[in-house]
């Protein structure tokens, strides 16, 4: 069970199963917890993590949206970086995500390795060797 407040926690936000898990086994052989959650709201309900080192969240979630999840984030001063993916690229979605502060955006498939390369960056940053 991942500790409350411990910086390797990523807060997972994907309504699709296979994704979800897909992600949260990656996440786990690169030694980070995850806390995952099928809706934003599910998240925001939880309120399970102080500080998590950051939030990966699906675009497209049955009610509220991850462009959605990132403004509430914001107005509730949750200072977290967050990432969005998406199987619905386009270029104004993109533009739209880094307007609202995402830190990265990836579209649906990506390598495991650009997941992983944008959270061992925002660990560096936050996570004292």
């Amino acid at each position: 069970m991942p500790r409350m407040g411990d910086p390797k926690i990523v807060l997972v936000v994907e309504d699709d199963d296979s994704m979800r898990e897909a992600i949260e086994n990656l996440l786990g052989v690169a030694g980070f917890s995850t806390v995952v959650y099928q809706s934003a709201e599910a998240m925001l309900a939880a309120d399970t993590c102080e500080r998590p080192l950051c939030v990966i969240s699906d675009l497209n979630l049955p009610a509220m949206s991850g462009l959605e999840l990132l403004t509430e984030l914001h107005r509730r001063s949750w200072r977290v970086p967050v990432i969005i993916i998406t199987a619905y690229d386009s270029e104004s979605t993109r533009q739209e995500a880094a307007r609202r502060g995402a830190i990265a955006y990836l579209p649906k498939p990506f390598p495991s390795v650009a997941l992983l390369t944008v959270i061992k960056t925002i660990a560096a940053r936050v996570i004292p060797e």
